[in-house]
């Protein structure tokens, strides 16, 4: 795998590391790495001008992820998270987001999503729309 690194995600943001977030081996609970990749992944849709109020026609559903966890997290630490989109589809896109440990200046975690065109009045998935393709194409897949 090629070395990942914060610059290469157009959209950042910093998560404190809290106490509450160790787990018994004492290092950042796994699903504590998918929150934060959860959240970013929310900021990213409002970036990308994807209504995420589920009271439109159309909005994004989550249909896969996973997560490889590559060094353990500690508090007290800040996440340094970056998100991208590394694959458009006429249904469909995948985002990556890159999880840093600010504290040791280097990647802790790198998951990937899934990301579907979700019809909610419909109950169904759908086609792209234009404009989240175009949004996705000015951030340079």
């Amino acid at each position: 795998m090629p070395r990942v690194t914060l610059d290469m995600f157009p959209i950042q943001a910093e998560y404190p590391v809290h106490w509450g977030d160790m787990d018994a081996a004492q290092h950042v609970n796994n699903l504590v790495y998918l929150l934060w990749s959860e959240t970013a992944r929310l900021v990213y849709f409002e970036h990308l001008g994807i209504d995420i109020s589920f009271s439109s026609e159309v909005g994004p559903i989550l249909g896969w992820q996973e997560c490889k966890y590559m060094f353990p997290m500690t508090y007290p630490d800040t996440a340094l998270v970056g998100i991208r989109t590394i694959d458009l589809q006429n249904d469909r896109f995948t985002i990556e987001c890159g999880m840093f440990s600010k504290k040791h200046n280097r990647i802790a975690a790198l998951s990937k999503h899934l990301i579907i065109p979700y019809d909610y009045q419909n109950l169904k998935k759908t086609e792209l729309p234009q404009s989240w393709k175009e949004n996705i194409e000015a951030e340079g897949v």
